[in-house]
């Protein structure tokens, strides 16, 4: 398995996730250990748009041009930035956040779901309709984890619901091209899960013995762990893959397709964006680097972009 020829787009990073690619050929980031959101302009010129707070992990463009944002709450890092261990001294619970990018001001726009706190939400991806899916991996204890879940929320606060409860660690969730399909990465099991979709925020869920009432497409062995995913053109789910330090693509029927290699075990998170979409962003978190290289096909244009 050859290891892919990137270009380093910016490096020194504190644990970069989320990436977010915009028409002008900057890129968004999170930092996780930072707690910032930063811009990566197309020359390579890193600047910090706004502290986040807690410890923000996925983003995406919602129907109104901001950035919406999964922020876990908070973790402790290490100084070399890999990997997260604990909890912050100052963690109150999980929220998603709204970044208006003409004012760059910040907003907390969901803490709770009903009369329980947001966990650790983890990464989203909006519909056509407005509303986002968006996963919470849940917090890892001393002595026990909450449960994660998949929920449902619209860009206006005005609704949030969950939609599949409960999960061992869901992580990446990307949908299909047609938008009938809900895929969620779950990080320690290594399997991709894939989920039809009735109407917006109604998930069908097959009876028991599916796991999590899920179609399963793929398990990995081994020590590989599934981080956040992005799907191409054609269908195909790109998934993040700790511990082998790969990008594994899965196609819709569940075949492995192929692995691409990096130089290190930790990326985290893929997009796609460039000339027609054929530029994989992917953010290698362990040396704290953002790196693109040319996708062989284009990757699925999202339902709102910048």
């Amino acid at each position: 398995m050859p290891k892919v020829d990137v270009s380093i787009l910016a490096r020194g990073l504190r644990f970069p996730e989320g990436p977010v690619a915009m028409s002008d050929g900057s890129v968004f980031v999170v930092e996780l250990s930072g707690k910032a959101i930063k811009r990566i302009s197309s020359d390579g010129e890193v600047s910090i748009i706004v502290d986040a707070g807690g410890s923000p992990n996925g983003m995406a463009v919602g129907p109104d041009g901001a950035l919406y944002i999964c922020n876990n709450g908070g973790l402790i890092f290490p100084e070399s930035h890999f990997p997260s261990i604990g909890i912050a001294s100052d963690y109150r619970g999980g929220f998603i956040q709204r970044l208006d990018l003409k004012s760059y001001t910040i907003s907390e726009l969901y803490t709770h779901c009903e009369d329980r706190r947001l966990s650790a939400p983890n990464d989203l991806v909006f519909d056509s309709h407005g509303g986002f899916y968006f996963t919470d991996l849940g917090k890892r204890h001393s002595t026990h984890r909450d449960h994660g879940g998949v929920y449902y929320a619209k860009a206006d606060g005005s609704l949030i619901t969950r939609v599949i409860y409960p999960l061992l660690t869901p992580n990446g969730i990307g949908l299909s091209p047609d938008g009938n399909r809900l895929y969620v990465a779950d990080t320690e099991t290594a399997r991709l899960y894939a989920y039809d979709i009735r109407a917006p925020g109604k998930i069908d869920l097959l009876p028991f013995p599916a796991p999590y009432g899920a179609t399963v497409l793929v398990g990995l062995p081994g020590y590989q762990r599934f981080d956040s995913l992005a799907v191409d053109q054609e269908g195909n789910i790109c998934i993040a893959t700790l511990g082998s330090g790969t990008l594994t693509v899965v196609s819709p029927s569940g075949k492995l397709m192929e692995q691409i290699e990096f130089d290190e075990t930790y990326p985290t998170n893929v997009c796609f964006g460039g000339p027609n979409n054929h530029t994989a962003y992917v953010t290698l978190s362990e040396t704290g680097r953002l790196v693109s290289f040319p996708w062989r096909r284009p990757g699925l244009k999202l339902n709102f972009n910048l």
